[in-house]
């Protein structure tokens, strides 16, 4: 095993397999050094774990759940940048996160439902896992999904 595999070991993770695009796309490309995923879904085991919008209130999504979806959204965007480059040990830096967060019209708390993508990426690749973020709230997801995440790698 790699560098990285020992430390998702280490951490108590797996990749998942990678999930199939809903639409006219590929989970990931690469091109000069970098990778770059489409936007990932939560999808544990090919299911969402949850649906709707994210803010406080009945019927709506606790930001603290979002947070572990979104977590869960990186480490599938690991996994599709996995299949094009072949290993997460090539990996040198985490360039960028983006976060889009299915938001309750009164929910403002985008950037620390994003910080679950953000957290995990620094524990599995410390320093380098470091990156330039946006967490954007919009009015709904694809299939209704909480949150979604891509991201940008940098590999040699």
């Amino acid at each position: 095993m790699g560098r990285i595999a020992d430390r998702l070991v280490e951490l108590g993770l797996e990749l998942p397999a990678v999930a199939a695009p809903v639409a006219a796309y590929v989970p990931a490309v690469e091109n000069d050094g970098l990778v770059y995923t489409s936007g990932q879904l939560p999808f544990v085991e090919g299911a969402l774990p949850a649906t709707g919008k994210v803010g406080d209130g009945h019927g709506l999504v606790p930001a603290a759940d979002a947070k572990d979806y979104a977590r869960q959204c990186a480490l599938n965007a690991l996994a599709a940048a996995e299949t094009v480059i072949g290993s997460l040990d090539r990996v040198t830096r985490v360039v960028k996160v983006v976060g889009f967060v299915s938001s309750d019209p009164s929910f403002t708390g985008q950037p620390g439902v994003v910080n679950g993508a953000s957290e995990l990426l620094g524990e599995i690749f410390g320093d380098a896992g470091q990156h330039a973020r946006s967490a954007v709230g919009v009015a709904v997801l694809p299939l209704d999904s909480p949150v979604e995440v891509e991201l940008v790698l940098a590999y040699a």
